[in-house]
């Protein structure tokens, strides 16, 4: 890894490292939140997963959520949402909603994404190892995430029910199966088989866990009302039928005149760092 830059906040440190990614053959970028307490004691890790056309970056500088981190004592990594570098494709058409900046959160399946798109695997194995091995962490961890980010937040949670305490997402694409962001990602991502899409289908996982006993993760989700994405694209309604028709244990919060921004979030951050504080501390 190599130190970028390093900026004391709240007590804590923010910091900025890029490293190289095994798994996306490339150099990755992420930021790291670490609060006062890690200086006497490894702390719990909440991983942030953020949305199209963001970076590392946006999170860290437009939420807020370092003084929430530091009151609770919880160590904040947060990705970059896809490979970069040379050599790494991009939208052929320089589209924003695709390729650089918006990885999905998935591993790519198809030429000439499968190379580099290895998101899923990256940051549910490779930055986790890197992180428990380089930061004073411990090995309890959390995971929310924005809009795409949601979407990857959910869907990693579902899929691996145990390694996490906790999930929360912000306007998240909860049936992207169903949307044309997620149908345009998944058909070049994963190619034209649409039963490969379920896997990273937040409605989906939920469809396919009640068949069987996958532990329910404590999951908390704030939708804005005011959200221009709401009804083509992120699709609450489809989340909040299939929980229901399934008694699936959730917080859905549609909240009144909110939009898709980061005002949105850093109105809210600190309930969400709250709810993860809950779950990481339990003994």
């Amino acid at each position: 890894m190599k130190l970028l830059s390093e900026t004391k906040m709240f007590g804590g440190q923010q910091q900025r490292y890029t490293h190289h990614s095994r798994l996306n053959h490339c150099d990755m970028t992420f930021s790291v939140y670490l609060p006062p307490q890690a200086e006497n004691h490894k702390v719990p890790v909440l991983y942030w997963l953020s949305g199209l056309t963001c970076n590392d970056e946006n999170f860290v500088i437009k939420a807020g959520a370092q003084r929430y981190a530091a009151e609770y004592g919880i160590a904040i990594v947060t990705p970059d949402t896809s490979p970069r570098g040379e050599g790494v494709p991009d939208d052929p058409d320089g589209a924003w909603d695709f390729g650089l900046g918006a990885g999905f959160y998935l591993n790519a399946t198809q030429a000439p994404w499968s190379t580099h798109y290895q998101m899923y695997d990256y940051i549910t194995r490779e930055l986790v190892a890197l992180i428990e091995n380089n930061f004073p962490v411990s090995d309890k961890k959390s995971i929310s995430g924005h809009s795409m980010g949601g979407h990857g937040a959910l869907s990693i949670a579902l899929k691996n029910p145990q390694s996490y305490c906790s999930v929360s997402a912000f306007s998240p694409i909860v049936n992207p199966i169903a949307c044309p962001w997620g149908k345009k990602a998944f058909s070049n991502y994963l190619g034209a088989d649409e039963k490969a899409w379920q896997q990273y289908d937040t409605c989906c996982l939920i469809e396919a866990s009640s068949h069987s006993e996958s532990r329910h993760l404590p999951m908390l989700i704030d939708q804005g009302s005011d959200d221009d994405f709401l009804q083509e694209q992120l699709l609450t309604t489809n989340l909040q039928d299939v929980c229901s028709k399934h008694n699936y244990p959730v917080t859905i919060n549609m909240n009144n005149g909110y939009d898709h921004s980061y005002f949105f979030i850093a109105s809210f951050i600190g309930n969400h760092i709250k709810f993860h504080a809950r779950e990481l501390q339990k003994l």
